[in-house]
């Protein structure tokens, strides 16, 4: 059975997330490779191999807490990998510390063209095509329309359970929301925490 994960990186360490809530710190098994690392906590297990990059297993160490297990992989050559999984050869295997950097004038990015690539890409799909494009700018016109061109019943239910819910509801229905509160209901995989 294998088990969700995810990763974020500086030039020094990949840190990677097991999410296995309830683990027995006892029962955790990790074990690290120099391109390979493998987790086992009974039944379920995950191995990554290859590592895109090196790793110093000595340097390596993982913290198991009650929502997920964090393993810190200690990288042998510095620098970004850009994946966690990758092919053989080690993309940085051949870098060495002592190289030369390259000058400053090479490493220029014309920003304009960038730019002007990304608002074209953007342009080219639409919402129907894929409806996360414009992210919130392009939901919020949808909710002030729908809420202001709805009957009185209706905004009180959307005020309602969008403020009860924490944010999490957003009903329509008076009938339904007026017998009671509006329980919170977070996104699958996500804790609800009151701030205080």
């Amino acid at each position: 059975m294998s088990i969700r994960h995810e990763y974020y990186e500086n030039d020094e360490r990949t840190t990677v997330s097991i999410f296995d809530r309830g683990a027995d710190p006892a029962k955790v098994s990790v074990k690290f490779e120099s391109r390979k690392v493998t987790y086992t906590h009974g039944e379920k297990s995950l191995v990554l191999e290859p590592l895109k990059g090196q790793i110093n297993p000595d340097a390596c160490d993982y913290t198991v807490g009650k929502v997920k297990i964090e393993l810190r992989l200690s990288k042998v050559a510095q620098g970004r990998w850009g994946g966690l999984i990758g092919d053989s050869p080690d993309p940085l295997a051949n870098s060495t510390s002592t190289s030369t950097p390259t000058p400053a004038r090479s490493q220029k990015k014309n920003w304009d063209a960038l730019t002007t690539n990304i608002l074209t890409a953007e342009k080219e799909k639409s919402m129907e095509e894929d409806p996360n494009v414009g992210g919130d700018s392009a939901v919020n016109p949808f909710f002030q329309k729908l809420f202001a061109d709805a009957d009185d019943d209706t905004k009180r239910a959307m005020m309602k359970s969008y403020s009860e819910s924490g944010g999490t509801t957003l009903s329509t229905n008076w009938d339904e929301v007026s017998k009671g509160h509006v329980e919170v209901k977070p996104p699958e995989g996500q804790e609800w925490k009151k701030w205080s």
